[in-house]
């Protein structure tokens, strides 16, 4: 997938080209996909709602696949940003 900006003020995209449902850790393995922890374990650990956050090991999982995108809540700061009102993007899904 590739996400990415066309007009000016906003200079990051994201884009992720791994096969992530091809690769997908057997626990979160869906029909056609792979779920996030949160829907399959329901735990404060994959669901963050204490509001107090780390990596697991599958936020890991994914963000070592795409390293650009948005991984678990409280994420690192290269992955959270944000373009001007206006912004216009191209959206590709299979780059």
């Amino acid at each position: 997938m590739d996400f990415s900006p066309t007009s000016s003020g906003c200079t990051k995209g994201i884009r992720c080209t791994a096969d992530i449902n091809g690769q997908c850790p057997d626990q979160l393995k869906a029909p056609g996909g792979c779920n996030n922890p949160c829907t399959v374990f329901k735990t404060d650990q994959y669901c963050c709602n204490s509001g107090t956050c780390d990596p697991t090991d599958f936020s890991k999982f994914f963000k070592n696949l795409c390293p650009d995108a948005y991984s678990y809540p409280k994420d690192d700061a290269t992955s959270t940003f944000t373009c001007p009102t206006g912004t216009n993007y191209k959206v590709v899904f299979c780059p």
